[in-house]
């Protein structure tokens, strides 16, 4: 039997049921055969099954069941089951948006990319107009040396034998920060498209935007390790992949200095933070021109008026206003 052309990943946990509907058909309205495509829908064991309401999908999709473990357990399940040459997940709140993903789709038809890059916006903001300008085809390693990139895994239509042996870390949150630059890196032919090919829905109660304490400590820890990990990684590169990860790396440490301020409001962990990113040489900030914001921030951060300073302007978690 021969292969899907594209396996859709789909996870599933307590989202609306009438969203997880939506993202389907958002999917089945693509001009894609049944063969063409493959649905898996990964339930990372919601409080209650949506099995029942997925009955109506009758064979168009794949349901698993699993213990609740996270984000990257279920979409390691769904790379395990995929067949697809191309894989796309997919979070269960949010859905396609069909004429930008079909351009999406005709380019991946057309010239059988490693990986497309597009874009992506929120569910309130307009798509615009259906002009799309597509870069031409470069190595992940030279767009990452030439550019920032989003984190989000969703943001991405790569083939299933770019990725390899390599998964999502268990566990953790972030865990999209880690795995995007290395699966880029991967890649040699990846082309980069302004197309807005996928709709997010931002809740204000997911994990994400938790307020619990320890969830902000996690979320903190997590994101501190996942630096350490890619820079590392970055040190035992070739040249150009060093360079692009190291690129990278500096971005994420910034972000990660920039939660510190907004979710914990403190000048005296902020100070301790940044003793220990001195101590594991991922600050200061290398003096790097790569965007206007990054430049900004490098050089407030780096002294401690500076910092005092971006404790007043950084902007109040939702809770605190």
């Amino acid at each position: 039997m021969e292969k899907p052309l594209i396996s859709f990943i789909i996870t599933y946990y307590n989202e609306p049921l009438d969203l997880l509907c939506e993202c389907i058909d958002s999917i089945i309205v693509l001009p894609l055969t049944s063969n063409e495509r493959e649905i898996i829908v990964v339930d990372d064991g919601s409080d209650e099954s949506p099995v029942e309401t997925l009955k109506q999908f009758g064979d168009e999709i794949t349901y698993i069941r699993l213990k609740h473990q996270g984000l990257s357990e279920a979409r390691n399940r769904g790379l395990q089951m995929a067949t697809g040459e191309y894989i796309q997940f997919i979070d269960a709140d949010d859905s396609i948006n069909i004429q930008p993903y079909v351009h999406c789709l005709n380019t991946l038809k057309a010239k059988s990319p490693e990986m497309i890059v597009f874009n992506f916006c929120s569910a309130t903001t307009p798509i615009g107009d259906y002009k799309f300008i597509d870069q031409p085809s470069q190595s992940g390693s030279h767009y990452m040396r030439h550019n920032n990139i989003h984190g989000t895994a969703w943001g991405y239509m790569f083939k299933r034998s770019v990725l390899g042996d390599m998964r999502f870390t268990p566990g953790i949150y972030h865990e999209d920060e880690e795995f995007t630059p290395m699966l880029l890196l991967r890649a040699e032919d990846v082309i980069v498209t302004d197309a807005k090919a996928y709709c997010y829905y931002n809740r204000p109660d997911s994990i994400t935007n938790s307020n619990n304490p320890n969830d902000q400590q996690k979320r903190l820890n997590d994101f501190k390790d996942i630096l350490k990990r890619l820079h590392i990684a970055a040190d035992r590169m070739p040249i150009d992949d060093k360079t692009a990860l190291q690129r990278r790396v500096a971005q994420l440490t910034m972000d990660y200095i920039y939660q510190v301020i907004r979710q914990t409001r403190s000048r005296k962990q902020l100070e301790s933070e940044i003793k220990e990113l001195t101590r594991l040489s991922l600050f200061p900030l290398p003096n790097q021109a790569y965007t206007t914001k990054y430049t900004w921030f490098r050089r407030m951060s780096a002294t401690s008026v500076g910092r005092a300073l971006l404790m007043g302007i950084i902007p109040l978690t939702r809770k605190e206003r």
